[in-house]
């Protein structure tokens, strides 16, 4: 199960024949330059090709008038002034003689990639194609799109694949009013774009693009908009639009396909977007698309002009679907005020239509921290300060094993992919002794081999030769091993550290509010905030309990925090199915860059470690199942929590209360 790219180089044929400024940036080049760094990186090397075919007259029909693809079929004989003629009837539109074939192997590649993941060819991909599609209308051309392939794609879904659920994602910064169009009464499709809106002054000019505009009839709440009205946005407002509203709606809504319009002027340095996204930022959202539909996830290019930029993002968006760690995001997580009001004028739009959304309104006042001095020292800290680790990280190449694992029951290891590395190795027995020494625990044979493995794999992920890695340690050393894995962890190289401490587990009793650790604890006995570092939850028991408690809890701590590593780990009697373990790992490989060591106590089930394996290496986590509301105490214990932490952890609001240095 690999990642598909599909491409043809007849795409790159039209092209502008007159003058004009405004469709001149729909070149070929676009996509030229994006496959030469596909190939510079290697990563075209990594994908199956496919080449894409045309898309037939009866597939252009599941969304196109007869009389509009007859129409397109005519420009192959118009001269020059016809065809500009031609073009001047539509908004934003070029044609050219070989238009009609470019546009029907656009369709085509988009049609080819769903086949390919649907047949179970390949688990995910990419159609590399021109012209884009998004804004194409049953009749009409516009915005330098001809046929709507993404809607197409679709719709093929439905008819060929018997497909009932199906959610498109359109980043693109224009909005995707052909799209919206098409589906905006279809229950079976979830519609969801953010765009650049201006209070209506940007292009389209459409008040159907705002957050109320939710769908008609069937198909109200099935469409969720999301419009930016400042320009600027950056990696911390699109990472915050999907922890906040995208991913609840998504899971709730559980698509069977998730189809990308992939557009990457809502990139840094692209003309039309004016944006400040980085592309590894596109690393992130696909990675986190990738834990929706098994990781059935179709990317259709749409726009993008800065070449440089898009050809960037391209890249960091095929990384994703191979399954490598995203880069770390770089620069303070923190949102703009702007884009907040944004993301809770869209919850309160779409907040009767779903459960994920109506479990998370309304909220307390911040409650006061006890010892309030001591804490305010913390977070004063420059946020924006990061080490060097980090970009060292940033700079190297991916490992060439990105998961290691460290199993006691042997058999175990025949379940794994066949490039997860089975280790064998352990640390130094005097070194092993010595971080030992303080813990009862650790003095019996098992688990001091077990430390010794845990010591191994830790040194392996911080010097960059594996990723990630997974190690089983004995129930009743499980404390014991944690307290020695944080404590070497932070002296042998990570700056920041996340603990994600599942189960009874009590905080190491040495370990200080420095900024350097952040523990958080999910099976605590109450919600409670003992710092700005030190966090418990008890295990919500509903599947909406517990997306809240990730969504809205685990990941923003972990973004706004930015840790270079993440431990995390299933103590005894933790509580968790192995599907919740599984997204949790699979989520929290974006903060830190991949680098996730998971401690499983020996007596989880005997599958766990290799379910955590799988998603750790970049395979999709497995169905959480049928979505349950959360009860009323799992949102109070939640939004206590929130109110608490807002003051220092910024990805952590949603609503008009923003300020700070992202603000504005």
């Amino acid at each position: 199960m690999g990642t598909a790219l599909v491409y043809h180089e007849d795409m790159t044929a039209a092209r502008l024949l007159w003058d004009d400024p405004e469709c001149e940036i729909e070149c070929p080049e676009r996509l030229t330059t994006a496959l030469e760094r596909l190939q510079q990186r290697g990563l075209e090397q990594r994908c199956l090709r496919l080449a894409a075919r045309e898309a037939s007259e009866a597939e252009l029909g599941l969304v196109h008038s007869p009389e509009y693809v007859a129409l397109l079929q005519g420009t192959q004989a118009l001269g020059t002034e016809e065809l500009q003629t031609l073009s001047g009837q539509y908004d934003a539109v070029y044609f050219h003689p070989s238009t009609f074939h470019c546009a029907r192997l656009a369709a085509g590649a988009a049609l080819q990639l769903v086949d390919a993941v649907l047949a179970g060819a390949v688990r995910n991909g990419l159609a590399l194609v021109r012209p884009p599609g998004h804004h194409s209308q049953r009749a009409a051309a516009n915005g330098f799109c001809v046929f709507n392939n993404v809607a197409i794609a679709a719709k093929h879904a439905q008819r060929q694949h018997g497909l009932h659920r199906i959610l498109i994602v359109d980043w693109d910064v224009h909005h995707g009013q052909g799209i919206q169009y098409i589906f905006e009464d279809d229950p079976s499709v979830l519609y969801f774009s953010w765009h650049r809106y201006e209070h209506g002054r940007f292009w389209p000019y459409l008040r159907e693009s705002d957050a109320d505009a939710v769908g008609q009839g069937p198909g109200l709440g099935f469409t969720v908009n999301l419009p930016w009205n400042q320009v600027g946005m950056g990696n911390a407002d699109y990472v915050a639009a999907f922890l906040h509203v995208l991913l609840p709606v998504a899971f709730e809504f559980d698509p069977e396909l998730v189809l990308v319009s992939a557009g990457f002027d809502s990139a840094i340095g692209d003309p039309e977007g004016q944006m400040q996204a980085t592309p590894e930022c596109f690393a992130h959202l696909t990675q986190l698309l990738q834990v929706l539909a098994g990781g059935r996830v179709c990317a259709v290019l749409e726009g993008g002009y800065h070449l440089e930029s898009l050809s960037q993002s391209v890249c960091m968006m095929v990384q994703a679907l191979l399954g490598d760690p995203a880069p770390p995001l770089l620069g303070p997580m923190v949102p703009h005020a702007s884009a907040l009001e944004s993301i809770q004028s869209v919850r309160v739009a779409q907040a009767p239509h779903w459960m994920s959304l109506q479990q998370q309104e309304g909220r307390p006042s911040p409650l006061l921290l006890p010892g309030g001095p001591e804490f305010k020292a913390a977070a004063t800290q420059d946020v924006a300060a990061l080490s060097s680790l980090l970009d060292q990280m940033r700079l190297n190449p991916t490992p060439p094993v990105r998961t290691a694992v460290a199993l006691t029951a042997p058999d175990a290891a025949l379940a794994l992919p066949s490039d997860v590395l089975c280790e064998e190795g352990s640390a130094p027995q005097e070194e092993t002794q010595a971080w030992a020494r303080p813990h009862e625990a650790l003095a019996q044979d098992r688990a001091l081999t077990a430390l010794g493995k845990v010591l191994y794999l830790l040194d392996r992920i911080l010097d960059g030769q594996v990723s990630s890695g997974i190690a089983v340690t004995p129930a009743s050393a499980a404390a014991a091993t944690l307290d020695v894995a944080i404590r070497c962890g932070l002296s042998h190289g990570a700056q920041r550290l996340l603990c994600l401490a599942v189960g009874q587990l009590d905080r190491p009793p040495d370990l200080t509010d420095d900024g350097r650790n952040l523990w958080l604890n999910i099976g605590g006995k109450e919600a409670a905030a003992l710092s700005m570092f030190h966090v418990s939850v008890p295990l919500p028991g509903t599947t909406g309990g517990f997306l809240s408690c990730v969504l809205a809890l685990v990941l923003p701590l972990a973004y706004s925090f930015q840790p270079d590593l993440v431990l995390v780990v299933l103590g005894p009697a933790h509580g968790l199915r192995d599907p919740q373990a599984a997204l949790l790992a699979a989520l929290l490989r974006g903060p830190a860059g991949g680098r996730v060591l998971a401690l499983v106590d020996e007596e989880s089930t005997p599958q766990l470690a290799v379910v955590l394996a799988r998603v750790l290496h970049g395979e999709a986590a497995p169905s959480l199942g049928p979505f349950s509301m959360a009860s009323p105490e799992e949102v109070q214990a939640l939004m206590q929590l929130r109110g608490q932490l807002e003051p220092r952890w910024k990805m952590l609001q949603v609503a008009s209360e923003a300020g700070g240095p992202g603000s504005g």
